[in-house]
């Protein structure tokens, strides 16, 4: 595993060039959780078979690698495959506050910090996963621990990144992310986008005019089905141009705030979590490239 001492000897600015499109270009990439069944080696060998350049990791599934084998045999997979990491999830629950388990919740972000570094990831996210009662005083509270995410982010060189979700009682909006951030101020925490999160939640599409060029450090990227909102859950997430969100308005809007970062597909759809991941990439890449090219972004 990377040491501490190493990391910081890494310079992040070294580090994003490769994962910068041409201005006003973005990059597809995959989630992990996209081909889950497959897990983190054949999803990313397949995935490199189909062309896809740029991958996102998950704890979830880089744990599930580590069982049989260690964090530099994780990089190699990356680096054989010609691949490059542009994001690592950590999930834990509510953790964007003073909650009551946080200092415990702040050293497993530590560990997941170092294992994405090791891997050569520049970004580092955690979803917005909070579903009790929350007061005043929880958003009072919030930017502390943003800025304690941030310290330990900055360690090895990592931009830290809230994920805003449609269903959280604390962050479900990007509006109050950017808030949220902003009153943070750590350098080393930026806002990311989930356009399912987005156009699903209680956001506006005019909330795109919050963000300041260059904010923006991620992009999560799906679409929704025509059905009532209602019934959307983690499984009606569709692959771009499967649906009716209007991403090409949403990519052009980006672009316009100089975004040009991955677009990275994150899908629960059991058929594709548990097909081919050749024959999902691929798929996935098709329809992505043609929205892609219709915004401009490819």
């Amino acid at each position: 595993m990377l040491s501490r001492r190493t990391a910081l000897l890494t310079p992040l600015a070294g580090l994003v060039p490769s994962l910068e499109a041409a201005p006003g270009k973005m990059n597809l990439s995959i989630h992990l959780t996209t081909s889950q069944g497959a897990g983190y080696q054949k999803a990313l060998e397949g995935w490199a078979k189909a062309g896809i350049k740029y991958v996102e990791i998950t704890d979830r599934g880089l744990d599930d690698f580590l069982k049989t084998n260690d964090i530099a045999a994780a990089k190699r997979v990356i680096s054989d495959n010609g691949l490059t990491i542009v994001s690592f999830a950590s999930v834990l629950q509510d953790f964007w506050n003073q909650n009551p388990g946080f200092a415990m919740q702040l050293e497993t972000w530590k560990r997941r910090c170092e294992q994405a570094s090791s891997l050569g990831s520049p970004h580092i996210y955690c979803p917005s996963t909070t579903n009790r009662k929350v007061t005043a005083d929880d958003y009072k509270a919030a930017p502390d621990a943003i800025r304690q995410a941030g310290d330990a982010a900055k360690e090895f060189n990592l931009i830290g990144m809230i994920e805003f979700a449609r269903s959280s009682t604390l962050i479900a909006t990007l509006s109050t992310s950017l808030n949220l951030i902003r009153a943070a101020a750590h350098p080393n925490v930026h806002p990311m986008l989930d356009c399912y999160h987005f156009w699903s939640g209680m956001g506006k599409f005019e909330d795109l005019d919050l963000l300041k060029p260059g904010e923006l450090a991620h992009v999560h990227f799906q679409d929704t089905p025509d059905i009532p909102r209602e019934l959307f859950s983690q499984t009606t997430r569709l692959i771009p141009g499967d649906g009716i969100t209007p991403l090409d308005r949403i990519l052009r809007k980006l672009a316009e705030k100089g975004y040009d970062g991955a677009l990275s597909v994150e899908l629960f759809l059991p058929e594709l979590q548990q097909g081919d991941p050749q024959q999902v990439a691929t798929q996935i890449r098709t329809k992505c490239e043609a929205v892609m090219k219709k915004a401009g972004v490819l």
